[in-house]
């Protein structure tokens, strides 16, 4: 089982995620605004495949051209090194919107 982080480890590893926030040790989220409602459902299913190769499933929350992650690790009870490296995979499929 991951280990989850603690609050300074999650602090350091969003400082190089863009516009990624804490919620303290539990989750943390980011949501991105795309052109339009067909951009949001690409990024969507991107990140759901991606997600079903890691293993490790985002919420999603989706309106129009809004869609926001929020990661953690459940078992763990909190964020660990798994949420942040689908984070980083979410901000490679997104190429830089959001």
């Amino acid at each position: 089982m991951a280990e989850r982080l603690t609050e300074a480890a999650i602090a350091e590893w969003l400082a190089g995620l863009n516009g990624w926030s804490a919620e303290g040790t539990t989750a943390i989220t980011k949501t991105f605004r795309l052109k339009d409602h067909v951009a949001a459902v690409g990024l969507v299913m991107q990140v759901a495949v991606a997600a079903e190769v890691m293993n490790h499933h985002p919420e999603v929350a989706w309106v129009y051209n809004r869609v926001t992650f929020r990661l953690s690790t459940h078992d763990a009870g909190g964020v660990t090194e798994l949420d942040l490296a689908l984070a980083k995979r979410i901000e490679e499929l997104a190429g830089g919107q959001g």
